[in-house]
């Protein structure tokens, strides 16, 4: 089989053990003589699964016992919606705009009440992220909400601003599970799966006990946090297969050295994509590179022209999906968990061998 690596922003790359794990327990879960996509998800089979996947979980997140962990169905956008439904309730909250991900969750979540721009970078063409001081945030705020890393724009900050007790609501998707984080200063934090975590069917939800009681009353039961953390996730059949995947992700990682470990390799590769960048003139990067994301780097050919050409020789080089997202064009490379430093050193190489064909 030809060696290929996957840049795709997600759905994304899955490490090959994992992939080989469930190929091997396909027709057969641990002698059940079923398929983890025929079980009934009430099942003890199942529940041993969901178990499992959660404890692993909490233990890569080193998550605290007064935080639910919730696996829910929609993605990422899905939770745009559910999230003031189950905070906002008659008051306003604070939003964060660095980049499409952010921007699209303020057009979610004003549907349902009073959202106020605390602060917004897409004068800067979503390059940085301002300053945490200049941020308008209000004291009754109902919660402050960003994108911890922009998946499109390539833009992340490893900081956590001041929000003096009112609770932090952190879109994680792309960047979960990539480094530590401390559970305990955010209220709320998701993410999508497709990225770091697995298929894409599944959301997960760190919730503090504190903030399950605050939903609309309106707010359906298959939304609510407090409902579906009462019922294990499950008050309806959950992403079964997603979050068996997911399961075996967390196991690899762990045995990885968990994300401590991961941490450190993620920033070599990214490392070894931006100084390439940085000291080319025929490639360019322009995100501030005090927020220059270690997941997502976006890059762009100086001469346009070229676009189709790269990415056709990427292609016949087994380097897949580069292709930036359509809402601002150019190149992407996403170099998640499970992409190995290999992958990267193949597409610096390609991208050395494509410049010199080219100038």
């Amino acid at each position: 089989m030809k060696q290929i690596f996957n840049f795709s922003a997600g759905p994304a790359v899955l490490p090959k053990p994992v992939l080989e794990r469930a190929q091997a327990e396909m027709l057969d879960w641990h002698g059940s003589g079923m398929s983890v996509m025929e079980m009934s998800h009430r099942g003890k089979e199942f529940t041993s699964i969901l178990e499992k996947t959660e404890a692993d979980f909490r233990k890569l997140l080193a998550i605290p016992s007064n935080y639910k962990v919730l696996f829910l169905q929609g993605g990422a956008i899905g939770e745009n919606a559910i999230i003031p439904m189950n905070l906002l309730n008659g008051k306003s909250a604070d939003y964060v705009v660095t980049g499409a991900w952010s921007k699209r969750s303020v057009d979610d979540a004003k549907v349902y009440g009073e959202i106020n721009i605390a602060a917004n970078a897409e004068a800067s063409g979503f390059t940085t992220v301002p300053a945490f001081a200049d941020w308008k945030l209000n004291k009754d705020a109902a919660y402050v909400h960003y994108c911890t890393n922009e998946t499109i724009n390539g833009v992340e900050f490893l900081d956590v601003p001041e929000t003096h007790g009112v609770p932090i609501v952190a879109d994680m998707s792309s960047h979960i599970l990539s480094r530590p984080i401390d559970v305990s200063k955010y209220g709320v934090i998701y993410g999508g799966a497709q990225k770091n975590i697995g298929p894409a069917g599944l959301c997960l939800v760190i919730v503090r006990e504190d903030l399950l009681t605050q939903a609309s009353p309106l707010t359906p039961a298959v939304f609510h946090w407090k409902t579906q953390a009462d019922n294990q996730s499950m008050i309806n059949t959950p992403p079964t297969y997603s979050i068996y995947i997911a399961g075996l992700v967390f196991e690899w990682l762990l045995a990885q050295g968990g994300v401590e470990a991961i941490e450190k390799i993620n920033i070599a590769k990214a490392n070894l994509l931006y100084d390439f960048l940085d000291q080319t003139e025929f490639y360019a990067n322009d995100i501030a590179p005090a927020y220059r994301s270690r997941m997502n780097i976006p890059f762009r050919l100086r001469d346009e022209s070229l676009n189709d050409a790269f990415l056709k020789a990427a292609e016949t080089h087994g380097l897949l999906q580069l292709k930036g997202h359509r809402s601002v064009g150019g190149m992407r490379a996403s170099i998640y968990n499970a992409m190995p430093i290999e992958g990267v050193k193949a597409l610096v190489e390609f991208m050395q061998a494509f410049e010199q064909a080219h100038s």
